[in-house]
């Protein structure tokens, strides 16, 4: 009996185990409804976050039920999220991060960002500039074979465009 428990809570364990923030799903009917709200361009958004930190990725995502743009940024060796109001631009929350997989997930981004030489904002707008039609909705860095890379996710309607911008 125990052993069927364990093994059927194992198997149950990946379905109700939060995803990290890097590894989200994007619900691209949904996230095409709710942009059409937005009038701040990610690749503007990570501007605004300067002044909390260096920033080290940035998401459109929905919130419960709303849409919702963060940023992750980093001061020193800490990191925080920062959500902006994605009308006006300002910031709406700056909390630091304390979750286990979110930590770890800024870490790994604030790795590549410290080789990159080129920022998430010119990533982003290059990536929207290459695809017409476009918009950003995620910029995300990472190391591949050691050079730094950003992520660009683009939507155009409910179209889903993953893309790789280098920051090198």
């Amino acid at each position: 009996m125990r052993l069927w428990l364990s093994i059927v809570v194992a198997g149950l364990l990946p379905l109700v185990a939060t995803t990290s923030w890097a590894e989200e799903e994007l619900n691209p009917a949904a996230m095409a409804k709710a942009l059409q709200q937005a009038s701040l361009p990610l690749e503007k958004a990570t501007k605004v976050s300067e002044r909390d930190g260096k920033p080290i990725s940035a998401k459109y995502e929905i919130e419960k039920g709303a849409l919702q743009l963060s940023i992750y940024t980093m001061k020193g060796d800490r990191f925080s999220e920062v959500i902006i109001n994605h009308t006006s631009g300002a910031v709406a929350k700056d909390e630091w991060i304390t979750d286990a997989d979110d930590l770890k997930a800024a870490q790994a981004q604030a790795a590549a960002m410290a080789k990159a030489k080129v920022t998430l904002d010119v990533a982003a707008a290059n990536a929207v500039k290459g695809n017409a039609g476009y918009r950003a909705v995620s910029v995300v860095p990472s190391l591949e074979g050691g050079r730094p890379v950003a992520t660009v996710v683009l939507l155009k309607g409910e179209d889903v465009k993953k893309v790789t911008e280098k920051l090198d």
